[in-house]
């Protein structure tokens, strides 16, 4: 059986069409040429003849029989019956020739029809029926089949860092590494781009072999790549999916086309957990994946329809409890699903593409609405990494700024601490443009990525916003509040004013006053509202008031529905 497996790439691609087999057949018949063969029989019958005539002549000759001269047109004859039998030799080599040429053109048509030219395996219009002759024969053997579906982490990353040259050579030694470790049997595609495939037949009764199979795949795939500029390292998510449904032990019918689907929904779920794993395919994915390819389609059609809008959270000075200014936040107003929060659509949003559109249009909606306010409160607006990828994104902000006539010192850009380590440069060049015309840097939700000192020192930030996970358990006077003393230590020392996020009760208030924070937010003083609402608010506080003092105003954004924050 193991022969069998072995010779079935080579079997399938001669025996899978026969109609087209049979048209290389009549089409190969068609290329002798008749005439050639017509004149080589003429001029063999003719040699025949007129050889046979000397040869009688030369004989009664030799014999001393009296016979007539040898007529010179029966000589001239048989000279060109024999040039004429030369020539054809000629010609049929060189036919010859040509068709072997064009039968290895052929072949090599064929091959770059099904091969992927650069790691020679299978591509993705070879692995489907490949899939189908394969489970075929594993089913009537007593096997099942299992799809692997394989996708490089962030292999982009190499390619613009490395270049093109090196990330062809990363698919080359990757494709090798998979290869040496699929038993005979197994398929190995290029589906194209990074994305590879397995198909391997396997012992019903042993399924977790599958299991160790991939995770000795993903072990290798890990090890650092050696590249002409240096060394790269990359991970792979994996998504798995068998024609036997291990819940019920039923038997599914192959469907390479079915398989490859399934597979792709659970390489998805292993991208969505956390990269670098692999999972089986179970119903409840596919439920999930067309959820959300309704909400990637709600996006695209919402941000032309103007269903994404700016909400507001106050920022409070702790010291007098006054507005000091607001904070945008992306909500979703879908006609499908309600008030969505952002934590559900701007990843989404940042994976299709349209993260940037629908930024923009809540900026250009947030500074109308901010221009209206008291020219002492400030707007600050959160950065997706995405957007700081564009080396045109601060003359993006600035664009809008000139034409909505807000004053580019009210604004405050906040970047999260992610940002600095996917390009330093970028960011520093972004942050000076934009600093250079008036408007302010935050550094958002710091103490949960890996920025050091040396760069709170050499980029120019205006404060530093401790993220909520910090300031929750301050009250409690643990690890938590000397984390959150630290920081306001630094920010003193820097010259940068601290901003503490999901301030929620009394205590952490209290708590943070006393570490010396000065400025906060927080539902304690109101949910994230409506510009309408701050408008509301703003007039009736007339900026003399308390914040805290003033009722919240009870709409939507108060109502916490499943999808909202």
């Amino acid at each position: 059986m193991r022969h069998e497996y072995a010779h079935m790439v080579d079997e399938y691609t001669t025996s899978r069409d026969t109609e087209a087999r049979q048209r290389r057949s009549f089409l190969s018949a068609a290329k002798r040429d008749f005439v050639p063969l017509g004149i080589a029989a003429a001029a063999v019958i003719m040699f025949v003849g007129t050889g046979g005539q000397l040869m009688m002549h030369v004989s009664r000759q030799i014999a001393g029989i009296p016979t007539r001269p040898i007529d010179p047109l029966t000589v001239s004859t048989l000279l060109l019956n024999i040039a004429l039998i030369i020539f054809i030799m000629r010609r049929h080599r060189d036919l010859t020739r040509e068709v072997a040429e064009r039968r290895k053109a052929e072949r090599r048509a064929r091959e770059l029809a099904d091969i992927d030219p650069l790691t020679g395996c299978l591509n993705r219009r070879s692995i489907a029926p490949a899939t189908d002759q394969l489970a075929g024969l594993a089913n009537r053997n007593g096997r099942s089949v299992a799809f692997v579906m394989i996708d490089l982490d962030n292999f982009k990353q190499v390619n613009d860092i490395h270049g093109h040259l090196a990330g062809d050579l990363v698919l080359r030694e990757a494709a090798d590494r998979i290869r040496t470790l699929l038993p005979a049997e197994a398929l190995l595609a290029r589906l194209g781009g990074d994305e590879f495939a397995i198909v391997v037949s396997y012992d019903r009764m042993v399924p977790n072999r599958i299991d160790q199979l991939v995770t000795r795949i993903i072990e290798s795939i890990a090890e650092p790549f050696a590249l002409p500029n240096g060394e790269t390292e990359i991970t792979m998510s994996v998504g798995i999916a068998s024609d036997r449904d291990e819940s019920t032990k039923a038997q599914s019918p192959h469907d390479a086309q079915a398989l490859i689907h399934k597979a792709d929904i659970a390489m998805y779920e292993a991208k969505k957990r956390g990269k670098n794993r692999f999972f089986w395919f179970e119903a409840p994915m596919e439920n999930e994946l067309r959820f959300r390819s309704e909400l990637e389609r709600g996006i695209r059609e919402g941000i032309g329809r103007g269903e994404f809008v700016p909400y507001y959270e106050q920022q409070i000075d702790l010291a007098t409890g006054e507005i000091s200014g607001f904070e945008m936040l992306a909500r979703w107003k879908s006609p499908e699903h309600g008030l969505v929060s952002p934590e559900v659509f701007i990843p989404i949003a940042e994976d299709i593409g349209v993260i940037a559109a629908l930024s923009e249009s809540l900026i250009e909606q947030a500074f109308d609405d901010a221009r209206e306010w008291d020219s002492q409160l400030t707007l600050s607006i959160n950065i997706s990494p995405v957007q700081l990828r564009d080396p045109w994104f601060s003359q993006k902000i600035l664009k809008l700024l000139m034409e909505s006539g807000f004053p580019p010192s009210r604004l405050d850009i906040e970047v999260t601490e992610s940002c600095l380590h996917e390009n330093i440069g970028v960011v520093r060049s972004m942050i000076t443009s934009l600093k250079n015309q008036g408007v302010r840097i935050s550094l958002d939700d710091f103490g949960t990525g890996y920025s050091s000192l040396a760069q709170l020192r050499s980029l120019p930030f205006d404060r530093i916003k401790i993220d909520r996970s910090f300031v929750s358990d301050v009250a409690e006077n643990g690890s938590s509040t000397k984390i959150v003393a630290a920081i306001a230590t630094l920010g003193e020392g820097l010259d940068m004013p601290i901003v503490a996020e999901g301030i929620e009760s009394e205590e952490i208030l209290s708590a943070l006053q006393s570490i010396g924070i000065r400025t906060g937010q927080g539902f304690l003083f109101g949910y994230p509202e409506p510009a309408a609402s701050v408008e509301r608010r703003l007039l009736a506080l007339s900026r003399t008031g308390p914040a805290r003092a003033v009722s919240q105003t009870g709409d939507a954004a108060q109502q916490r529905p499943s999808l909202a924050g």
